[in-house]
């Protein structure tokens, strides 16, 4: 048996991935983009000690992140992403 957690991640060629791209809806591609881009966000703004405007930031972060996995979520319920998931 296999889990999933110990499979290795292998490249797609771009044909391929241009080709499951054109099957999804572009408003969840743009969905799927936005998440990575809040996660990315969410991230930077990691510890305990931040200001204001960094919590702010987190915060908003956060939010677009929401947005996006509610869109994701519609289209299929494993597609949303989570701020501490490896991307």
């Amino acid at each position: 048996m296999t889990a999933s957690h110990l499979l290795v991640p292998v490249p797609i060629p771009d044909r391929v991935a241009a080709l499951i791209g054109s099957r999804i809806p572009p408003h969840v591609v743009r969905a799927g983009l936005d998440a990575a881009c809040a996660v990315r966000e969410v991230r930077r703004f990691r510890g305990p000690l931040l200001c204001a405007e960094d919590r702010a930031d987190r915060e908003q972060a956060l939010s677009e992140l929401a947005r996006a996995n509610k869109i994701l979520a519609a289209h299929h319920p494993r597609l949303p992403v989570r701020p501490d998931s490896a991307s």
